[in-house]
């Protein structure tokens, strides 16, 4: 049996967080009618079927061909660097995959809805953080894993350097 190479592990992660964002999305907006909320925990957390024309914190709103454009031209970057590079440790794989199925499923949501479809809303007191979905915490813990995943290897590098 052949072993997957890092490219093929890491679009594999991605394959599979992509169908669990866009199962989740398609639950969603065929069962929580657009702008109403569903209380899971009261006062904490609700899920709220809306739809963010935006980014993060909806920057950007009604911008959707640039937004498009945009993370296209990101999905190439990493495309191109995943492809080049051949040393992923076991971390790296699994963040990059998740940072591309975020993007992926929020791309999706763009080109077919106009916008992304967002429905995680938590309050905290009288502070409501913006909704969010899946393909969001994919692409910031991904993030956050691969920053974490550079220190620990360079950690290591230097120690087996100095040994």
């Amino acid at each position: 049996m052949k072993k997957l190479s890092n490219k093929e592990k890491i679009y594999s992660l991605t394959a599979i967080f992509l169908m669990i964002d866009q199962f989740i999305k398609i639950l969603v907006r065929s069962q929580i009618p657009l702008h109403k909320e569903v209380v899971v925990i009261p006062k904490f957390f609700s899920l709220y079927n809306t739809t963010n024309t935006g980014c993060a914190f909806s920057l950007l709103s009604n911008h959707q061909i640039f937004l498009i454009i945009f993370t296209l031209f990101v999905l190439i970057i990493l495309d191109r660097y995943i492809s080049k590079e051949k040393n992923f440790t076991s971390l790296a794989i699994l963040s990059l995959g998740m940072i591309v199925g975020g993007i992926l499923g929020n791309l999706i949501d763009r080109i077919i809805f106009k916008g992304v479809t967002d429905y995680l809303l938590f309050v905290f007191g009288t502070y409501a953080f913006p909704v969010f979905n899946i393909a969001d915490i994919l692409i910031t813990v991904g993030v956050f894993l691969y920053i974490l995943d550079v220190i620990i290897t360079d950690v290591i590098k230097r120690r087996e350097k100095n040994v």
